[in-house]
């Protein structure tokens, strides 16, 4: 017996999720997949939501974030509403008490990531900022290869995916750049969380540009290139469209990119209708929802079942002075001076719940916690300044960088 399961009775989590859309989708399995969590509510605006999870796990139902943290029986919430909802729902968390697991972007500005920072430490909780690809099984292996000096130092990354993001059911806040919407807020913190972990954390300037070039979304970014510079001397290019047209998921799928690829056809379609405003964004965005509520997310154009590769992340090579690092289908692989080798990853939990596990062990085993308000708070740096560097064509200085803690 490990030494979390002899610790199970001492520590349970008991978890509120606020906001049962897609994000949530993903987190309520890993939760009730977990002996040392326990999903106890859930809450949103949406009674249709509210009965579909329900349903699914006998939980309580809340109509409001209020009526949820106002329940004693919860310790921790799990906030996965719209960006702009992300600073007034982490702060009247913690002002209730409640340890709180943001999604990302953990807020649309550094002033809203700072009064949330402000108001978790004042009221004695536990902020952390979840939902990146950096807590995954294949950049944690990453990381602890650097870490370790086998390849020499830490000289480049690189980060490259191509999703249909821009094609799928969205909210009209998720196209607005002013709310938090489009691809830099919404899926740029994969990148730029997993290259800082893997180079310890600081970066010290950011150049991008971003491209919205798809009418009639051309509100938010659907596209974003970076170069990040970090204070180790490493550096990062990170890359990302989201238009559907190619899918990076071919690469680890033979025979994905022809003519009778998966899902082709159906974004073909799609984009007509987007084209022509024929489609109906709510009901589409709702039904998407409630389907993956009750049955789990779609793996959509992802990687291939078994494969490492997560398509919001994309392609990660990591070059060190004496080989390269990759995803592969089993794990990743290590390309050295004496060969190349596979490293098999058997985990076999689903995303998020490395998160539960570093609030768990925070609370249980006061481990040191890595995906703090000020990570996400760096985080958020880098993204806006990919922003702020494509509208003013220079180099952004990062001014709150903040390491990988000891013992992470």
């Amino acid at each position: 017996m490990g030494h979390r399961d002899m610790t199970t009775q001492a520590r349970t989590l008991n978890v509120g999720v606020v906001g049962l859309g897609l994000a949530a989708a993903s987190v309520t399995p890993a939760m009730v997949a977990m002996p040392h969590v326990n999903l106890m509510a859930g809450a949103d605006i949406n009674p249709r939501a509210l009965q579909v999870f329900k349903e699914k796990y006998g939980a309580k139902t809340y109509a409001s974030i209020e009526a949820l943290c106002d329940d004693p029986d919860i310790d921790t919430v799990w906030i996965a509403t719209p960006n702009t909802c992300h600073c007034p729902h982490v702060i009247l968390a913690a002002e209730r008490g409640k340890h709180v697991i943001v999604e990302k972007p953990m807020a649309i500005s550094l002033a809203e990531a700072e009064r949330m920072i402000e108001a978790a430490e004042r009221h004695g909780v536990q902020l952390l900022c979840g939902g990146s690809r950096s807590a995954s099984a294949v950049v944690r292996t990453m990381r602890e290869v650097v870490v370790s000096g086998t390849l020499g130092r830490l000289r480049a990354m690189t980060t490259w995916s191509a999703t249909d993001w821009m094609l799928r059911p969205r909210r009209p806040d998720e196209l607005d750049i002013s709310q938090g919407g489009g691809v830099v807020y919404r899926q740029a913190p994969h990148q730029v969380d997993s290259v800082r972990l893997l180079a310890g954390g600081k970066v010290s300037s950011v150049r991008g540009m971003t491209g919205q070039w798809m009418a009639p979304r051309h509100t938010a970014p659907g596209f974003f290139s970076a170069q990040l510079e970090c204070e180790n001397g490493a550096f990062a290019t990170l890359i990302y469209s989201a238009y559907g047209y190619f899918m990076a998921s071919e690469f680890f799928e033979p025979g994905a990119g022809g003519p009778d690829a998966p899902g082709l056809q159906d974004r073909i379609e799609t984009r007509q209708h987007i084209t022509a405003g024929t489609r109906d964004e709510a009901a589409a965005k709702e039904q998407r929802t409630l389907d993956a509520q009750r049955t789990g997310p779609s793996a959509g154009a992802a990687a291939p079942r078994g494969a490492r590769f997560l398509s919001d992340l994309g392609l990660l090579v990591v070059s060190c002075e004496h080989g390269d690092m990759r995803q592969s289908p089993a794990g990743i692989y290590i390309y050295s001076d004496t060969g190349t080798t596979e490293v098999p990853l058997t985990e076999a939990r689903g995303a998020y719940a490395p998160e539960l596990d570093e609030l768990y062990d925070a609370l249980v085993y006061s481990k040191p916690v890595l995906h703090s308000g000020r990570w996400g708070l760096a985080t958020l740096e880098v993204c806006l300044a990919i922003m702020q560097s494509a509208t003013t064509h220079r180099d952004i200085p990062m001014q709150h960088q903040v390491a990988v803690p000891e013992g992470v």
